[in-house]
């Protein structure tokens, strides 16, 4: 008998008896407190050693059914004939994509079989979220956003969240993101910044060199225009409206919004005002940028599988889209300004604090951030867990991965996160309302820095 052989044989008879045995105690067939067959009996009965029984076992204990008492035997729990606790779960519609969520709650759900979990979509604006699903205690867990977060802060509403404390192993960085007046209130589950994808083809064929981190963004633009053949593809392109690709550019100003000594934020003259001219300079160079073609990711997504771009902006977790293309592709770090920074966008999972099935939540949460379920984030997804471990562990499957996956790790002190701007939930919402009259060219810059200081001196971050 081959070992292949030999090792399906042992799984179909290990598969065989724990299915069994968990028939016969979730039907009652087993009382709680009755005790299992001895190990030896249930090994002649299924035809394995006794080590491989014990095997089988031990996944009914972490199922919660039985309980091992040493020198006596496996006895059935009563956790199995308690109600079924429903835990609801508050998430957005790309957690799906962005880190397997059905396959991670099927893997929960049988860890853990007295809990059932019941996803809801949030809206995605926050305040909404606040006022509707969290004060009327529509959902005892969710995951968010390191900006969902920081309006629920700055919001006051806090004290609706439960503190849960820093797990050992999660990146430092992902922690603070999720840290007010000192305590945890989210379990950190995965991070992506915003890298240069680019189409290794268009580059061979053009004769050109990859993208590097040397690059700055003139070279960005001058690669950009090289590829682009008109009326067949465009060289560069982004999202320009999203709120996780123009905070990149400004962060690489090297500055945070600040006030002056009259209490005024200013920026004119400032590496800020450049970072936002280069912006508009990009985003109206119409022999390179599709703007017509760009209002939504779904457009660049589909811009680039098609081969009509050559290079654009995205996160770690867009790369998703691309996991089961055909598309020869690679990723780069951002081309920088006065310093190379991007921008991570986190997200972490969250317990209402009023939530009166708190303790069927924080499993989950603990679940989600466990080895196990961020060892399942990383072979399922592109997507990086924030547990370290499982974010550096090597994988070898069909998904179509960039080569240059482990960039992140390179290029991990650079990140910044939306709060590295200095400004409040509602400065970051009238920031980017005066920025889009601006490279809309409804006003000038001297307007823009004017208005800046009139409107966003209010919301600058206490130090």
């Amino acid at each position: 008998m081959s070992g292949k052989t030999s090792q399906r044989l042992f799984r179909v008879r290990l598969d065989r008896m724990v299915d069994q045995l968990r028939h016969e105690i979730v039907s009652g067939q087993y009382a709680p407190g009755d005790f299992l067959p001895s190990e030896s009996d249930l090994a002649e009965t299924f035809g394995m050693s006794n080590k491989s029984v014990r095997q089988g076992l031990s996944i009914l204990v972490e199922e919660e059914l039985i309980r091992k008492i040493p020198r006596v035997g496996n006895q059935v729990t009563e956790a199995v004939h308690q109600s079924v606790v429903t835990v609801t779960l508050g998430v957005n519609s790309s957690l799906e994509r962005d880190m397997a969520l059905s396959r991670l709650l099927e893997a929960f759900q049988r860890k853990y079989r007295s809990i059932r979990v019941q996803p809801i979509t949030i809206p995605g604006k926050s305040r909404l979220f606040i006022e509707e699903y969290v004060d009327h205690g529509l959902v005892d867990a969710f995951i968010i956003n390191n900006q969902y977060f920081q309006d629920i802060t700055d919001s006051g509403k806090v004290q609706l969240l439960e503190p849960l404390g820093a797990e050992p192993g999660h990146y430092r960085f992902l922690n603070e993101t999720f840290t007010a007046d000192g305590v945890q209130y989210a379990q950190p589950l995965l991070f992506g910044p915003i890298v240069l994808c680019y189409n290794k083809e268009h580059f061979r064929e053009a004769g050109l060199s990859e993208p590097d981190s040397s690059w700055t963004w003139d070279d960005c633009l001058e690669h950009a225009r090289q590829l682009t053949r008109p009326g067949e593809r465009y060289g560069f392109v982004f999202y320009e409206l999203s709120a996780n690709r123009w905070p990149a550019f400004l962060l690489q100003s090297g500055m945070k919004l600040g006030l002056n000594r009259d209490g005024r934020c200013d920026i004119s003259g400032t590496p800020m005002l450049d970072s936002i001219r280069l912006y508009d300079r990009i985003i109206h160079d119409a022999e390179l940028f599709p703007k017509v073609m760009s209002e939504s990711n779904d457009d660049i997504e589909r811009l680039f599988m098609t081969g009509k771009v050559s290079m654009i902006l995205t996160s770690y977790t867009s790369l998703n889209e691309l996991k089961h293309s055909g598309l020869c592709y690679d990723i780069s770090s951002l081309p920088y300004l006065q310093e190379p920074r991007t921008l991570a966008v986190s997200m972490g999972a969250c317990i209402r604090k009023g939530s009166d099935k708190k303790q069927a939540a924080r499993l989950l949460v603990d679940f989600l951030g466990s080895p196990e379920g961020q060892l399942l984030i990383r072979s399922e997804t592109l997507s990086i867990p924030s547990l370290k471990s499982a974010a550096e562990t090597k994988v070898e499957d069909e998904r179509n991965r960039p080569s240059r996956f482990d960039l992140f790790r390179d290029i991990l002190p650079s990140m910044r996160t939306h709060r590295d701007l200095n400004l409040t939930s509602e400065g970051f919402v009238v920031f980017w309302g005066l920025l889009k009259q601006y490279w809309s060219r409804f006003i000038d810059e001297e307007t823009l820095c004017r208005l800046v200081s009139e409107q966003l001196s209010a919301h600058i971050r206490k130090e």
